[in-house]
């Protein structure tokens, strides 16, 4: 069986999969990390979301062979120990979530969206870049807030609970 080496989280890992391993069952199977969820398994709702060389990806499409050699950050890389990253706060602040079963790859997704577009963002453009992540428990209202909240705390203008309302 061929072996993917690949760190994840800041951490090497060297990994025996089968040539049709996803990268979502490396992640979830092989490295214990569950916070990446498998929901559809077509890339239609992207509560896979993870990133891979900095980069959003749908982890239940990608084959971990095709990670061999890269980088990839989980919903549990984001946070510094105990300290919440500034997009997983604002969710938090801004009840960006219900049964939370979307909320990593909307996370994942909205700080992929934040390194491309800046902090600067409008409820327009977040609304579209979110597209392909689907939360079927929510209007997005308060994810379109904790988009924007996050943005501007990732942008250095820290937490803006009155702004994003």
């Amino acid at each position: 069986m061929p072996n993917v080496t690949v760190t994840v989280n800041g951490k090497s890992h060297t990994v025996d999969v089968a040539p049709e391993t996803l990268l979502v069952e490396l992640i979830r199977e092989k490295l214990r990390l569950t916070g990446t969820h498998v929901g559809c398994d077509t890339s239609q709702c992207g509560a896979c979301v993870v990133h891979v060389d900095g980069a959003a990806v749908k982890s239940c499409t990608m084959l971990a062979m095709s990670a061999d050699g890269a980088t990839v950050t989980t919903i549990e890389g984001l946070a510094n120990g105990s300290t919440l990253h500034p997009m997983q706060e604002a969710f938090r602040e801004h009840h960006g979530l219900q049964c939370g079963f979307c909320t990593p790859g909307m996370i994942m997704t909205a700080v992929d969206i934040v390194n491309r577009k800046g902090g600067n963002l409008d409820e327009h453009t977040i609304r579209d870049e979110l597209e392909g992540n689907i939360c079927r428990c929510t209007g997005y209202h308060n994810i379109v807030k904790a988009v924007g909240a996050g943005a501007r705390a990732m942008a250095g203008g820290g937490k803006s609970a009155q702004a994003a309302e």
